[in-house]
């Protein structure tokens, strides 16, 4: 199966999903979701019970840091870094959408 495959669609906005749910959307292993959790690559990530939950945001957020990796051979750093400046795109994108034509 193709990347592209996987996951296609809009995730919905207040929904939570596991650590394994999140590693199996990116096709990787629940390790390097962990990984990247304690090097702190993952700020929105919070533990519950001792149970990992991710939002919709922290899905995207993982699967452009897997991209970036794969398709760069990125270290997990920059990565994070380039997820950061997506994230502010989008931020910026949407600021501009609700503020309307000039």
């Amino acid at each position: 199966m193709r990347d592209e495959e996987i996951l296609i669609g809009s995730p919905m906005e207040n929904t939570w999903l596991t650590l394994e749910q999140v590693a199996a959307a990116c096709t990787v292993e629940p390790g390097w979701l962990l990984r990247h959790i304690e090097e702190g690559l993952f700020p929105h990530a919070d533990s519950v019970a001792g149970v990992w939950c991710f939002s919709s945001t922290s899905l995207l957020r993982a699967r452009r840091m897997r991209q970036v990796e794969r398709d760069f051979d990125a270290v997990p750093e920059l990565a994070a870094l380039m997820a950061d400046l997506l994230e502010e795109l989008d931020e910026l994108r949407a600021r501009v959408e609700r503020a309307g034509p000039g």
